[in-house]
């Protein structure tokens, strides 16, 4: 089994084609090279930071080809989250033929314990209904206030 890693901005290239692929494999059209670029620039940049977290794994020869991301937030504490540390899950992807061999699973594991060890008490997450059982397995569930969302 790979062991994950936190991803560096040197990584942001592989990441771009990571989204990539996510995007592709939920139907959207991805050959666009404006939001590549962008996207290349994003990565780069905040993860010389510490407001996001990727782990990736590795293949040999292959370089990333699963990853996982969190973008934390400070946020008011409050009786329920008194550090004030949040974080939003994102960007799972494998690339396709490296799919089924738990890699995804491997990133998702480092990201959670990642999150644990800087204090953040609350990662929300959007999944897709192949992605469920593998959140839910991390322990988190469903909301009891629904995502609203302004175009």
């Amino acid at each position: 089994m790979v062991a994950p890693r936190l991803a560096g901005p040197e990584d942001a290239a592989a990441l771009v084609d990571l989204r990539a692929a996510m995007f592709e494999a939920m139907g959207q059209d991805v050959t666009g090279p404006a939001w590549r670029r962008a996207a290349r620039e994003w990565f780069a940049r905040r993860l010389a930071g510490d407001d996001v977290l990727v782990v990736v794994a590795d293949l040999p020869d292959a370089g990333p080809v699963s990853c996982a991301m969190a973008v934390l937030e400070d946020v008011a504490p409050s009786p329920s989250d008194p550090v004030g540390r949040r974080a939003h899950l994102s960007n799972v992807s494998t690339l396709a033929v490296h799919r089924g061999r738990g890699l995804a699973r491997a990133c998702v594991g480092l990201l959670v314990a990642e999150l644990d060890a800087r204090g953040v008490r609350r990662t929300d997450l959007f999944a897709t209904t192949d992605g469920e059982a593998l959140y839910r397995s991390f322990g988190f569930r469903t909301s009891p206030y629904p995502a609203l969302r302004r175009p």
